[in-house]
């Protein structure tokens, strides 16, 4: 399967999900208008792209008459097909993520029957376990929104958070393969550093010819957006404490965008295979050394 993409190749299926919402129903088309690319990918940069299309329409749905009309739209449908799922096609009807519209309508739910404004602790709660929700036709329909949705809400979050565990873990096996010594997040995090990558590699290894001193795992696809803040944010940090290093985006990512071998961050979407490990004595003076 193919996973690192030409920027032509990506702004063609990025065109394409521009039709489509959050749903496994779509996520299956998409599949199938892209078979030689992975499921994973296309999933990683639908769920990419729907956060940004949500980040600029979300502020019109969360306005109080228009949340209103939401609510008394379920109120008069739900009433009507008491066993529909009304609130996944109201959702995919107004181009609302399932999840976001079955907050809002909870949100609201709980504003009447509590006299104000809910804890985020109970909304959460409920919705994890919509079987706490006091009214079984509401409970329904957010228990279908949830599972419906593959970019937000509680289930997304539980399977990407272990998504993002498995393959830690899976670069972890990678190296003691190799039998690469090296310290994980965990581990520098008792040694006190704050901001690191998973991997610190403790003797520095040689990918097609540059240095890496830190191997950084990522479980999605990377795109401009999220690799401009990536680097923004962690990599060029670690670049200035730790020395060069290399991104794993295991879903792939723009091959544009692997612009700054030269100076010091190599992308690759899978563990790389032509490892060569470099002897500790001739690295010494070219380790980073943790400021005082």
């Amino acid at each position: 399967m193919k996973m690192r993409l030409s920027r032509a190749e990506y702004k063609e299926i990025v065109r394409w999900t521009d039709q489509l919402r959050p749903t496994r129903q779509c996520m299956k088309m998409l599949k199938e208008r892209f078979p030689n690319h992975s499921q994973s990918t296309l999933l990683s940069i639908f769920s990419l792209e729907y956060q940004k299309r949500t980040k600029r329409t979300f502020s019109r749905h969360n306005a109080p008459d228009v949340i209103e009309s939401h609510y008394q739209r379920y109120l008069s449908e739900a009433k009507a097909h008491p066993t529909a799922p009304v609130l996944l096609e109201l959702a995919n009807e107004v181009d609302l993520s399932p999840a976001l519209m079955a907050r809002i309508i909870l949100d609201r739910f709980l504003q009447g029957l509590e006299g104000g404004m809910p804890s985020k602790t109970v909304l959460n709660s409920m919705l994890k376990e919509p079987s706490l929700i006091p009214d079984q036709i509401l409970a329904n329909n957010i228990y279908q929104c949830t599972i419906n949705d593959c970019c937000y809400g509680p289930l997304v979050d539980c399977i990407k958070h272990a998504i993002g565990q498995e393959h830690e873990v899976l670069l972890c096996d990678k190296l003691k393969e190799r039998n690469l010594s090296f310290l994980d997040e965990n581990q520098l995090r008792v040694m006190g550093y704050d901001k690191t990558p998973d991997i610190i590699l403790e003797v520095p290894i040689a990918v097609e010819g540059h240095i890496v001193h830190w191997i950084e795992s990522k479980a999605s696809f990377g795109d401009d957006h999220s690799h401009r803040t990536y680097l923004n944010e962690q990599f060029w940090s670690y670049w200035n404490r730790f020395g060069p290093g290399l991104v794993i985006y295991w879903y792939g990512f723009i091959g544009e965008l692997d612009c700054q071998r030269d100076r010091g961050i190599l992308l690759k979407d899978s563990f790389p295979t032509d490892i060569v490990t470099l002897c500790h004595a001739a690295q010494q003076d070219r380790l980073p050394q943790e400021p005082e």
